[in-house]
């Protein structure tokens, strides 16, 4: 083949791989294993650049270890249900199934087209009954344990989509992502929680298992989700509505109670409509709440947003010294942590002191700073809130105690006296996955006028979704609206019964789809527990930074659920975790929305799969985001065609050349320069893909690599031809993980029979690792830190045989000339510096 022709190349290694069924594999014990794995993705459009860097590392890696000897698992499939899916099947007229399908063909044959290595006798869709029959039996298994209930929640409520929105989909204060003219509405309703709180404790303790596994930004993310807090509850008696039961308030500064100036409620506080009725403030406060409650403060915004409240014209009693507290409503306190309710001390809180400055409450201090000025309450810019760096005044009995002897005498006193105790809470709800949609899972019960809450029996999994459901978008669930599937009889005593028409949140469907690709076509359970053990945990996770809470968390959750019902032994699913940087265009990230997306299949069609590969590994590394540049992707281009030619050109005269049996004696100056080279490409790159993931600096050094091969040519003066196939077979198995098409091309070019999928990447011998030293390096000398001279010098040399050296350099000494030399610096084959006075 004379020119590279990437269509054809690609084509047809693409199908031998199928042929050879190269990328299935199966439980072997006799090999160590491998589970590579991008999270999986939502099938909707189409494919670009963007989607494909994710893919294409993964690839790498998987590659990388099938080489080494692993027994790799690297299985492909589809986030399939969705509020998008049936939103875009509404608005194109067709069955969210058709739509989604569709998609999953599309995407498939891009991934196909880029020579992923994947196990495609594994693929699952989260959509099709084989698959989310067992979402409904792990929700049954939650009922039966209590981790599954039904209560009333506040939501909230988009009345024209006629369903629950997340807080992300309430936009532009407080209107609905889908129809931006309607206000959203706070409502309560019924919903479906699972009790992700009961392993809050060890969702934060086995955070230690995944250090230095996971990026530690993540962990940071899930421990501050989670978010434990010690501290304790107290009762703030409402002083002028008798009867009223006490407003409980949770505070990890109980040592500051004697600074409170308010108790403050979150809007959606169940004693607020208590409190405003009746009083002076009723009407006006009404209008406030129901503001407050629609443009509802986001808890990562809360240190950012304008602190907005009204007083309740009542009054609560603080019970260390009977003090009355006014009663505020502000929207910066939140149900979802502690009690729903604080009490605000803005000398030594700074939301508190936002919010009491902008309403004119009182500021007092009740802890000083150990050194430096005393606080005045008058001349506070900001809050002093350093904990356990202060002792307590203006606090009665309790003055001169450290912060953390008062936070314990404190606590003891409230719960000797009945209005308190100590307490640890955690920032962590429980989750909620009602969702009054179509295209999600059922929920697997009935309601019986006789029995109430019937769960569905197992052998009547799954509960299949209807396929006449009309879909409209508005008037409530599209299941609620179709009798044939509402109408059922109790499994309990045979009567007339409702199906539940909330279907599961999706996060239920990405939870735990790594282990069904472990058993992907068992009918009998979820997946064979033999089969989990020895796939699991995941090896490596690749994913975007984006799923670093809820995904994650909600995996790691449903992992200890199958640990305590006998599927797996582990505490966490995944060992090592990488988040991926961003493809962008235009200094924003591709997206089809913002119409700067480069099509996948646009560039493969253009230059082939493998430029495309190549460029997103080389373009930047992998954990940094990458700007998208045609002449770069050109570059890339230029590359691969000039080490086909390269291999081209000798290929015909080395086919039937033996293989090299290496020997450092005897090689000319020629041959041992570029057998050096090659030597320590191979063992750094070696390093980039194993240690360090430097896909970039890999793909430099081979390029390197080939200017120094070229650099030599004619290679056939001076080079014998087994020498000449070493260094080529080199280039190409260094190359194979990146560009594997191109690289199957070579290695067969170079008259290897068998596909280089068999071949093992390369390790050297002792004297080959010899060899592949630097024999001179490049020393720079510095005197007082400025650089002064270079040296070329043998590599190794000790310190004793460079300062003689580096002294000797006229540059050097003219800089030290009658002066001492105090100290000296040296860095093994890199530095000398030298400190003179």
């Amino acid at each position: 083949m004379a020119e590279y022709d990437p269509q054809q190349i690609e084509a047809k290694w693409q199908k031998r791989w199928a042929e050879a069924r190269v990328f299935e594999t199966e439980v072997d014990p006799a090999k160590p294993k491998y589970y590579a794995l991008e999270m999986l993705p939502y099938p909707s459009g189409t494919m670009h650049m963007g989607h494909m860097r994710n893919y294409t590392i993964g690839d790498v890696v998987a590659r990388v270890k099938r080489m080494r000897g692993f027994n790799v698992l690297h299985p492909m499939g589809w986030d399939a249900f969705g509020l998008p899916a049936e939103n875009a099947a509404i608005q194109n007229k067709t069955h969210p199934r058709i739509w989604t399908n569709n998609n999953i063909a599309e995407f498939q044959r891009v991934l196909r087209r880029f020579g992923f290595s994947y196990d495609w006798r594994r693929e699952i869709s989260t959509c099709e009954p084989e698959y989310y029959r067992w979402n409904q039996w792990f929700f049954l298994r939650m009922l039966d344990r209590g981790l599954a209930y039904r209560k009333k929640s506040r939501v909230n409520w988009c009345p024209k989509c006629c369903t629950v929105l997340a807080n992300e989909q309430v936009i532009n204060g407080g209107y609905c992502w889908r129809h931006e003219d309607t206000l959203v509405e706070s409502r309560e309703i019924e919903q479906w929680f699972l009790k992700t709180t009961h392993y809050a404790e060890q969702l934060l303790d086995d955070l230690k298992e995944l250090e230095g596994g996971w990026p530690e930004r993540v962990i940071t993310m899930q421990r501050n989700w989670i978010g434990k807090s010690i501290g304790a509850r107290v009762k703030f008696a409402v002083a002028d509505l008798a009867g009223l039961e006490p407003i409980e308030v949770f505070t990890t500064r109980i040592d500051t109670i004697y600074g409170a100036s308010a108790i403050i409620l979150a809007p959606a506080h169940p004693l607020v409509q208590k409190l405003i009725a009746g009083s002076l403030q009723e009407k006006d406060a009404e209008a406030k709440l129901a503001r407050m409650r629609q443009a509802s403060v986001k808890a990562e915004d809360l240190a950012t947003a304008e602190k907005e409240g009204f007083f309740t014209g009542r009054y609560a009693t603080n019970p260390f010294n009977g003090e009355e507290l006014p009663i505020w409503v502000g929207n910066f306190v939140l149900m979802e942590y502690g009690t729903g309710a604080i009490m605000a001390v803005p000398a030594h809180d700074q939301r508190d002191f936002e919010f009491c400055r902008k309403y004119g409450l009182p500021i007092r201090v009740v802890v000083q700073p150990e050194s430096g000025e005393p606080l005045v309450p008058e001349k506070m810019t900001a809050a002093f809130d350093e904990h356990a760096r202060g002792k307590l005044v203006n606090s009665g009995p309790y003055n001169g105690l450290s912060v953390d002897e008062a936070i314990l005498a404190m606590s003891a006193h409230a719960q000797a006296k009945g209005f308190g105790q100590r307490e640890t809470i955690f920032r962590l709800k429980d989750w909620g996955i009602s969702r009054q949609r179509y295209w999600g899972t059922p929920i697997p019960v009935v309601y019986c006028a006789k029995h109430g809450i019937v769960p569905v029996p197992d052998n009547d999994l799954p509960v299949v979704l209807p396929e006449n459901a009309k879909l409209t978008g508005e008037g409530g669930s599209p299941l609620a609206a179709t009798p044939e599937f509402v109408n059922t009889t109790c499994p309990k005593c045979g009567g007339p019964a409702r199906r539940e028409t909330d279907t599961m949140d999706t996060f239920v469907d990405s939870s735990w789809y790594f282990y069904r690709y472990c058993d992907p076509h068992n009918d009998k359970a979820p997946f064979d527990p033999a089969k989990a053990r020895y796939w699991f945990p995941i090896d490596q996770y690749i994913g975007g930074i984006t799923h670093a809470i809820l995904h994650l968390l909600y995996s790691r959750f449903w992992c200890k659920v199958m640990r305590d019902i006998g599927l797996v032994k582990h505490n966490e699913p995944i060992s090592r975790l990488f988040t991926q940087g961003m493809v962008q265009k235009g200094g924003v990230a591709m997206s089809k929305s913002r119409g700067n997306v480069v099509g996948a299949m646009e560039m493969a069609e253009k230059y082939g799969a493998d430029t495309g590969r190549l460029y997103t590994l080389f373009a930047a590394p992998p954990e940094k985001d990458l700007e998208w540049s045609e002449e770069s992707i050109e570059g890339a281009w230029r590359f691969i065609n000039r080490v086909f030619r390269l291999v081209n050109r000798h290929a015909g005269a080395l086919r039937d050349t033996g293989s090299w049996n290496f020997s450092p004696q005897g090689l000319s100056e020629k041959e041992r320069e570029l057998v050096r080279a090659t030597y320590e490409t191979l063992r750094r790159v070696t390093q980039d893909f194993e240690s360090r993931w430097h896909f970039n600096s890999a793909i430099a050094l081979i390029m390197e690599l080939t200017n120094e091969i070229y650099a030599q040519e004619p290679l056939e003066e001076g080079i014998r031809p087994e020498i000449r196939k070493e260094i080529l077979e080199m280039l190409t198995l260094m190359l194979a993980p990146m560009t594997p098409h191109l690289a199957e091309e070579l290695w067969e070019m170079l008259g290897h029979g068998d596909g280089l999928w068999k071949a093992s990447w390369p390790i050297l011998a002792a004297a080959q690792k010899d060899l592949a030293q630097v024999e001179e390096v490049e020393i720079v000398v510095q005197v007082n830190g400025r650089v002064r001279a270079r040296l070329k010098v043998a590599a190794g040399l000790g310190e004793a045989e460079l300062i003689p050296k580096a002294l000797a350099e006229p540059a050097v000494a003219q800089h030290i000339n009658g002066k001492r030399v105090v100290k000296q610096i040296v860095v093994p084959d890199k530095l000398v510096n030298l400190v003179v006075a």
